[in-house]
């Protein structure tokens, strides 16, 4: 029996997410059977974490047990002839038996991507957030800053979590703008449910004047989501790695 980790990208547009339900076809769903397709083995695929509908992974991390002969640092090239051209295995490799994808994770690195134009671009509408305004990125940034730190980001999770708490660490907020297309890069050692699109939203509003780039710290002490900005669209959103 092998631990075999899987680093594994994917475009969100048409799943019901990474974990597998009964509403729709998801990710883990679709390379748990390319998996059986290869080995005639049902396994449990074990993700880092959930992405929502329409949400996206650059480097989500994914493990399972095996007893199939196939060498572990060649599993991504078998799993990924059976895959949609949508998803890809970016490479395999075999650990510890005690690793756990959700676990041992001990941060994350996600991007939100926001596409400003008075005309909105249908090469962008399932990757990115489509605006049309131009943003105040300055305001963005100094509302930003008042992120980094462990706080209680209550105010920034979406109602329906059970997490035992909703203290955080922001580790920092990075902005790289090119012409029409922003990525703002969120790192910390964890993240609340749909926090991240909370806080792209929240700073989208700092940019388009609605809040004052200076509430934010007061919006973290309140605790209260109805302060905070709009939860960002899920098409915007990409889990780009995860650290051990």
């Amino acid at each position: 029996m092998k631990n075999i980790q899987l680093i594994i990208s994917y475009r969100g547009t048409h799943y019901c997410g990474w974990q597998i339900q009964p509403n729709g076809i998801t990710i883990q769903e679709v390379i748990s059977g390319a998996i059986y397709q290869l080995t005639g083995e049902k396994v449990n695929l074990i993700g880092s974490g959930r992405t929502d509908a329409r949400v996206h992974a650059l480097g989500q991390c994914a493990n399972f047990f095996t007893s199939a002969t196939i060498p572990p640092e060649q599993f991504f090239k078998a799993i990924n002839t059976k895959l949609p051209d949508d998803i890809r295995i970016l490479s395999s490799k075999e650990c510890d038996m005690n690793f756990h994808s959700r676990y041992n994770a001990k941060g994350k690195c996600y991007l939100y991507k926001i596409y400003e134009a008075v005309v909105g671009s249908p090469f962008q509408s399932d990757l990115a957030f489509q605006v049309n305004q131009s943003l105040d990125w300055k305001a963005m940034e100094e509302a930003a800053g008042l992120f980094i730190g462990e706080h209680d980001f209550k105010a920034f999770m979406a109602s329906g979590s059970s997490v035992k708490t909703t203290v955080r660490r922001i580790d920092s907020i990075s902005f790289n703008k090119k012409d029409d297309l922003s990525e703002i890069t969120f790192i910390g050692n964890g993240f609340l449910y749909n926090m991240v699109r909370i806080m792209a939203g929240t700073l989208f509003e700092v940019g388009s004047h609605r809040l004052d780039p200076r509430s934010i710290s007061g919006i973290i002490l309140g605790m209260d989501r109805c302060k905070a900005g709009i939860t960002a669209p899920a098409q915007g959103l990409y889990l780009k790695e995860v650290f051990y």
